[in-house]
Parts: structure tokens; C-alpha cells; sequence
């Protein structure tokens, strides 16, 4: 019978080895410092020998232990493409996706009926963050974030650009009927509508389309934009959109663009992709599939 150290703080420690901070180890494990620190002393008490030493305020890889998690890294390799061979080909595959609400609620999934027609074996679990910029945490396969496709923004995570986005004026049909808006000066007089999470907006729009004497007009202001949106439906005044996950309200009739040739380009949306992430290349399908619903037919 084989003896073998505890397979939870082998994980544990070649995150830490690979990262190089029990900080980064627990923050890609959905851990805290103290439980990391607490698995790497029971790996090293099996062991009898330190992994890891004081330096400064960082604990460092000893030498042997960098060698160590090396080999560590390549036997999980292994068991992951073992366990992907040996797996059920009808078992149902969870995939774990964090997004935005308004990115997840407009844009997400509504499309995932297609995904799951062409993969009737994965289950995509969605969760949600408030803010675009929430911090990322472990538990999830992918995380869908605004921000430029650069490394070293999220160095544990490949970058991969999913989705661009742009601002438009939007209203509702129905108070466009009663008071139509044909040219930029026609805002005046129509309630603006904002939203805390994209802070800007206006200003930036009022700025393209020449208006930059009205960004002192006030505003009803709204926590998120997905509540903004729905007060836009509702014809309770006008706001700015990002046109992108908005597609399915302006052609369901919900929503429209009364000025669509004055767009203000933003910080698009990028998928990010755990280092370790699966040997079965279930991550970077589903990101690739992402990255063709954006770009549309053909």
C-alpha cells in the first residue's frame, strides 16, 4: 500500500510553490492565508522537513521544495488527462462561469441554449459579481471581467478578449413616440438616467455628440445599470447602453437606439483562464465559443 503525504496540502502547496505567495495560493484556491499556511505545515510535518522560509513578510520555496512542486505539478498533470480518458463520455460536465449580472443576464444567457445544443454534456453554472472589476476568487473555471487582454493585469489567468463594447443612447419605443429624439439637441427636457457602475457614461456621450454644455443637467442616478435598463423600458426617461448586450432588447422592441451613429467605444470584456485549468479543453472551448458569439454570424 502506497504512503502517501495528504493529497489536499499536495494542492495547496504546489499552488503556493508555482504562485509564490501563500496570498496568491489562497486567493486562487478561494482560501484564506491561514488555511494555506495551516496545509503547508501539515505537508511539511509529514514530510520533516521545511517547504518554505521567511523572507521579509513573503514565505519563499526552499530549493528542494521548487523541485519537489515540480513534480508534484507533472503527477496532477497526469491524473487530470487520466481521470478525462478514463471519465464516462456521457457524464454531465459542470462548468463554472462568473460574470457581471448585466453582462450575465444580457448577454450570457440568453445565448447558452446554443452552447448547450452543441454540447449536451456540460452544465454552465453562472454566478454573478456586482461589479465589473470585482476582485477574482477561486471556485470558478471562468471569469468574465472588463479589461484589456493584458497578462500581467491578472498574471495567474491567460487573457483572452471575448467581447467590445460601446455606448449608445437608449430609450424606450413608446416615449419615443410621444417625444421623439431625431437629432442630439433633442434630449433637452427628457430625464436622464444613470447608473453608479458606469460612472461616465454621460459625460462621455455628451461629449461625442457635441452637447458638452448639458453634463452639468442632473440625473437620476441608479446602483446598477440593469435596474437602469428596466427604468429605460419602462419610458420613465433615456440613458446610456452598452449596444452590445442590449441586441436582444432592440430587436424584441423593448428598447431602441434613437441616435446609433454617436457611439463612444469602451474597455471591452476578456475571459480569464485559470493556469491550471482542465487537460480536456473544456475552458478554452466554451471561451472560444464565447469569442464567436461575439463576433456573429460568419
Amino acid at each position: 500500500m502506497r504512503r502517501l503525504p495528504p493529497l489536499n496540502a499536495l494542492r495547496i502547496f504546489e499552488v503556493a510553490a508555482r504562485t509564490g505567495s501563500y496570498a496568491e495560493a489562497g486567493a486562487e484556491l478561494g482560501l484564506t492565508h491561514g488555511a494555506v499556511s495551516r496545509q503547508i505545515a501539515a505537508l511539511e510535518g509529514w514530510l520533516g522537513q521545511r517547504l518554505f522560509v521567511k523572507d521579509g513578510r513573503r514565505m519563499v520555496a526552499t530549493p528542494m521544495a521548487r523541485i519537489f512542486a515540480a513534480e508534484v505539478e507533472l503527477s496532477f498533470d497526469r491524473l487530470a488527462v487520466a481521470a478525462e480518458a478514463c471519465g464516462r463520455p456521457d457524464a454531465r460536465r459542470i462548468l463554472r462561469v462568473s460574470a457581471p449580472t448585466s453582462f450575465a443576464m444580457r448577454w450570457l444567457i440568453p445565448r447558452l441554449d446554443r452552447y448547450h445544443a452543441g454540447h449536451p454534456q456540460v452544465e454552465v453554472a453562472v454566478t454573478t459579481v456586482s461589479t465589473v472589476f470585482e476582485e477574482l476568487r477561486g471556485g470558478v473555471d471562468v471569469a468574465i471581467r472588463r479589461g484589456a487582454a493584458r497578462e500581467h493585469a491578472w498574471p495567474q489567468h491567460r487573457v483572452v478578449p471575448v467581447l467590445e463594447d460601446v455606448d449608445t443612447l437608449i430609450m424606450s419605443p413608446a416615449l419615443f413616440a410621444r417625444r421623439p429624439i431625431l437629432k442630439p439637441a433633442d434630449i433637452e427636457g427628457h430625464t436622464l438616467l444613470a447608473s453608479e457602475t458606469r460612472a461616465g457614461d454621460w459625460t462621455d456621450w455628451l461629449e461625442a455628440a457635441g452637447l458638452q454644455h448639458l453634463a452639468g443637467r442632473p440625473r437620476r442616478i441608479f446602483d446598477h445599470f440593469f435596474v437602469t435598463r428596466q427604468a429605460v423600458e419602462d419610458g420613465l426617461g433615456i440613458g446610456i447602453g452598452p449596444l452590445p448586450m442590449l441586441e436582444i432588447d432592440v430587436a424584441g422592441g423593448r428598447l431602441m437606439t434613437p441616435l446609433p451613429e454617436i457611439r463612444v467605444p469602451r474597455t471591452g470584456y476578456v475571459a480569464l483562464i485559470p493556469r491550471q485549468a482542465d487537460a480536456g479543453n473544456l475552458v478554452a472551448g466554451f471561451v472560444d465559443w464565447l469569442a464567436g458569439e461575439a463576433r456573429g454570424p460568419g
